[in-house]
């Protein structure tokens, strides 16, 4: 077992693809005449798609069968994944690789923890992958966070006891999942909607390697 872990999520963490759901979910939005708004879409970080679009059908006071919300669903991904087609190394969030670089000179093994189905191919356009021991994405779990199924198999596979378990998270629901799971929890973004992460910074940029180091007991 190793002694520390660190586990990232995706969306708002490493990259900003929150943008490009919002277009997609508006594109949408927009086709149903139902209104959404960028506040609106801040309920949807680290929620699993289909919850999304169970959301936006309430909103709308939508009632559908199966097959048209499996429609929707599969083209609000087909408008997605045109967008993030175009990324780049130059769309990673400042200073995250300072992070990902120390932790990786120091032997700490680190995971992805996601809600997303499309978290391999955007690691693989900006470059990321060889940082990840472990990829848990939204293709392997079955229980959307707050739930914190997808936390507790990244720490299984990085062979990490939970408790010993850092998770970096933009979501409120992300860091109920890693409270849930007794991982120390670390919000990024804003410190009146993190309330319950046990540290927050705005960013990246924030955090001084002093602090992972003595995260990680190094």
């Amino acid at each position: 077992m190793h002694k520390k872990g660190f586990i990232f999520d995706l969306d708002g963490v490493i990259v900003d693809t929150a943008k490009y759901h919002y277009l997609a979910w508006k594109h949408l939005a927009d086709e149903l005449e139902i209104p959404f708004t960028e506040e609106q879409n801040e309920q949807f970080k680290g929620v699993s798609r289909k919850r999304c679009l169970e959301i936006l059908l309430e909103w709308g006071n939508f009632s559908v069968s199966q097959t048209q919300f499996d429609a929707w669903l599969a083209e609000k991904n087909e408008d997605y994944l045109r967008y993030i087609e175009t990324m780049t190394a130059s769309e990673i969030l400042p200073d995250v690789p300072k992070v990902l670089n120390y932790l990786q000179e120091h032997g700490i093994p680190m995971a992805l923890g996601s809600a997303s189905k499309n978290a391999r191919p955007i690691l693989k356009k900006v470059g990321l992958i060889p940082y990840f021991t472990s990829i848990v994405d939204g293709t392997q779990v079955t229980k959307a966070k707050p739930d914190p199924e997808v936390f507790l198999i990244a720490a299984r596979e990085l062979r990490v006891m939970p408790k010993n378990c850092v998770v970096f998270e933009d979501a409120l629901a992300g860091i109920e999942a890693a409270n849930s799971a007794g991982m120390t929890s670390i919000g990024i973004g804003e410190k009146k909607i993190l309330t319950e992460a046990r540290f927050i910074f705005k960013d990246f940029t924030e955090i001084e390697l002093d602090f992972i180091k003595e995260l990680a007991e190094l």
